[in-house]
């Protein structure tokens, strides 16, 4: 079954995260992994090294029993600041072979990111500017701290918002006049305002993030492997199919998918003896 755990994925119990120079990845209880963005000097600035990186872990992790991915940013100033202004140069000195293959580098990671089969919080404190929003929003849940704000500040920086993914992104969350504004102003979006037009699901009490994201993960794992990786799927697909009718024979696939394994049995077994489903994703 295709994004289904099956018995060749990689456990975590036995999980070697890769060697990283600017995430850093944490295994919890639970098959729960944290992604990091661990440049806090630099407020968790991106850099192409992080770039390709985002690949890296997407790869390591995509074909593991993985439940969750919250994605963070490491102290307590940023979730992620964006592109690391000192490293401009890098890519202002580009020619535009080299130029295009970093975008494809950058955008190919948050897109392998956002396409991991299982879903992925991004818990967002203080700034998630830039490459830091897009980021973000390649997330399918957002869970605020108090002090999270959001730009698309490409502007700024002589680029558009037509980066990373997120001018896609953000008139899918909020509309276009909405994303229309806040990618030609380049002004911060703070946390209420984000929560109030969608761009984001709520906000939690600052030292409550990680615990929050952390419970919301362990709630979406207690439901049946292939049926949260079979509604990412279908949640994901229906984005860009441009029919209703496409929509309902992408969602007939998947339900019929579901039926052939062991987890739908178990469930009504489970209710019919009043007892918890003991899911396995097969």
């Amino acid at each position: 079954m295709t994004d289904m755990i099956s018995h060749e994925a990689a456990t975590l119990s036995n999980y070697t995260p890769p060697e990283l120079e600017t995430l850093r990845l944490e295994v919890l209880p639970g098959k729960i992994v944290v992604l990091y963005n661990d440049r806090p000097a630099r407020m968790n600035s991106q850099t192409v090294k992080m770039f390709e990186e985002y690949n890296t872990v997407a790869y390591a992790l995509r074909d593991t029993d993985a439940r969750a991915l919250i994605v963070r940013g490491e102290g307590e100033r940023a979730f992620c600041a964006g592109f690391d202004l000192d490293e401009i140069d890098v890519i202002t000195t580009m020619g535009v072979r080299d130029f295009l293959k970093f975008q494809e580098t950058a955008t190919g990671g948050l897109a392998a990111i956002r396409h991991l089969p299982f879903p992925v919080i991004a818990a967002v404190h203080g700034a998630a500017t830039g490459g830091g929003m897009a980021l973000a929003l390649a997330a399918d849940i957002r869970l605020l701290a108090p002090t999270a704000k959001f730009s698309a500040a490409f502007v700024k920086v002589g680029l558009s918002v037509g980066e990373l993914g997120t001018s896609w992104q953000l008139t899918r969350l909020v509309g276009y006049g909405r994303a229309a504004e806040i990618g030609f102003t380049a002004r911060l979006v703070e946390a209420e305002e984000a929560v109030r037009i969608g761009l984001a699901n709520r906000i939690v009490p600052a030292d409550d993030l990680m615990s929050a994201a952390v419970e919301l993960a362990g709630q979406i794992a207690q439901n049946s492997p292939g049926g949260v990786r079979m509604s990412k799927r279908a949640l994901q697909r229906n984005q860009e199919v441009s029919s209703y009718a496409a929509a309902l024979e992408l969602e007939n696939r998947g339900q019929a998918l579901l039926t052939r394994g062991s987890d739908m049995p178990e469930a009504l077994a489970a209710f019919k003896e009043k007892r918890q489903p003991r899911f396995t994703g097969q």
